[in-house]
């Protein structure tokens, strides 16, 4: 099994978030998944910038989950 990793962009302050991004890769295991997940989270973080993310209280969520391999058949 591999693991795919979504990351979702939310606001506090109107209380929703954007629809999932899923990362193009996959993963051997959850600890790399996961270790991608906050450099990805930070990275987009300090994309958005220190003034929007404190103004719109933005913060990332994310999930690894496995996935069946995209060359496998059911």
């Amino acid at each position: 099994m591999k693991f795919g990793l979504a990351l979702l962009l939310c606001s506090y302050v109107s209380n929703t978030c954007l629809p999932p991004y899923s990362y193009p890769a996959q993963f051997n295991n959850q600890y790399d998944c996961l270790v991608k997940g906050y450099e990805e989270s930070l990275t987009k973080i300090k994309e958005i910038g220190k003034q929007d993310v404190n103004e719109y209280e933005f913060y990332i969520k994310f999930i690894c989950a496995q996935e069946q391999d995209r060359g496998e058949n059911t």
